[in-house]
């Protein structure tokens, strides 16, 4: 396992291009794997993640090509995919094993799902339960973990009142309806981010939003248009990998960084509105539309933070976020607490407790709550450096390396590969930025 030693820092400077956002990476690849034809994706996630999902769409008899950041997917329609040989392998990635449960429910063949020993703890139950109701026949382990045997099977549309706020879970139900006879309409209890609607609607789903809820046609019912249509996109720059030099950049006085085409989503930027209420100094310009999706540039100097609370029906907003809030919690005027957070247990690590622990590794003043955590501000303390234990979890790792460029001595980051799930050259891109 590689080890990564953060030295302290004076400042960041410089200007930064994103990989390109997982989220609309991975439905971007599933959706040209649905088409009829070949989509030409730009600036395509390098994350691990979206290569899995990749993987799994040529294993269904997708054509994928990869030159470099480019990628072309060739589809065959809606009823193009076959069954694979062998048993589709997600990787760690949630969004892939959930979001194609859905597709795979409506598919004219059965279907192995699996992923890594992180994956197959995290709980499948949430989208088992709703495809069931659609007529799909989904087994897992203990009926919640993968792996996940799918028996394709003619689908039904359903009304879906979520009981909880979940875009994975949505977006599984919505690829689903695709397959199922009439509409399936998907009400959400708190607004998620909608890059499902806005990537289906852009491959020429029959696809309508009003407020919180989502109707699709299937392509049997009378109204759907019965195909999809292969598309040249650009994939935004990725919002939540840009919260980290968001984040290493405001702990610096001297800090001046540029982050170029971003994706500004208005159901990702929950988190540029919790920056700016802890007092960051983030500017937006050249704002511009690009396929349904927002793109602009963020400037980003050194701020004194405030710290702040973050809960209730904030928390789905800023939910892959919330590692680098709390890891940023110490170096704040308050301190940072988040409560109704109990579904960072279930990520790709226990977030909480990860928190937790490697803030207390490096100092800090934290009370761990089964929903949340409260961390002490500046007045509990300097931080120190420590050894930092990610537990495989790609943001736990990112969290503390920038929580490590302003602490006392160095930090060193055990199993920083695992970075790469989102991130692949992120040390190597905080290393240049930093000046020391």
């Amino acid at each position: 396992m590689k080890k990564e030693t953060i030295q302290p820092a004076k400042y960041l400077t410089g200007g930064l291009e994103l990989p390109g956002d997982k989220s609309i990476s991975h439905r971007y690849a599933m959706l040209a794997g649905l088409a009829e034809g070949t989509s030409e994706l730009r600036h395509f996630s390098a994350a691990a993640d979206c290569h899995s999902t990749l993987g799994c769409m040529k294993a269904l008899g997708a054509e994928v090509k990869i030159d470099s950041d480019t990628v072309r997917v060739t589809g065959h329609g809606p009823r193009g995919l076959k069954a694979s040989w062998r048993a589709l392998d997600a990787g760690n990635s949630g969004t892939t094993m959930r979001l194609l449960a859905g597709i795979l429910a409506g598919q004219a063949f059965s279907s192995k799902l699996t992923g890594d020993d992180s994956l197959q703890k995290r709980p499948m139950k949430r989208v088992i339960g709703p495809l069931r109701e659609m007529g799909a026949d989904i087994r897992g382990r203990d009926d919640n973990f993968a792996p996940l045997e799918i028996r394709g099977a003619s689908l039904k549309a359903i009304d879906y009142k979520m009981p909880m706020a979940s875009a994975q879970v949505k977006s599984a139900v919505l690829l689903a309806g695709l397959f199922a006879e009439g509409e399936t309409i998907v009400t959400e209890p708190a607004r998620t981010r909608d890059h499902t609607e806005l990537a289906l609607q852009e491959f020429g789903a029959a696809i309508e939003s009003h407020g919180r809820t989502i109707r699709i046609h299937g392509f049997g019912g009378g109204s759907g248009s019965g195909r999809l249509t292969a598309k040249s996109l650009d994939v935004p720059g990725d919002l939540s990998s840009a919260v980290f030099f968001i984040a290493a950049a405001s702990l610096f006085a001297d800090s001046n960084l540029l982050i170029h085409n971003v994706g500004l989503n208005p159901t990702r930027t929950a988190i540029l509105d919790v920056f700016a209420s802890m007092g960051a100094a983030v500017q937006i310009f050249g704002v511009k539309s690009s396929q349904g999706e927002i793109v602009g540039d963020l400037a980003v100097k050194g701020a004194s933070l405030k710290g702040g609370v973050i809960a209730g029906d904030q928390i789905p907003l800023v939910i892959d976020e919330l590692p680098m809030l709390a890891a940023l919690g110490p170096y704040t005027e308050e301190g940072i607490e988040f409560r109704d957070a109990a579904e960072l247990r279930v990520k790709e690590s226990d977030r909480i407790a990860a928190l937790a622990e490697n803030l207390r590794r490096m100092g800090a003043t934290v009370e761990e709550r089964p929903d949340g955590l409260k961390v002490e501000g500046r007045s509990a303390g300097k931080l120190h450096g420590a050894e930092i234990e990610p537990r495989g979890d790609h943001r736990i790792a990112m969290a503390f390396a920038v929580a490590g460029l302003a602490a006392d001595g160095a930090t060193v980051i055990r199993d920083a590969d695992c970075a790469g799930v989102s991130y692949p050259t992120f040390f190597k891109e905080l290393e240049r930025l930093a000046d020391r």
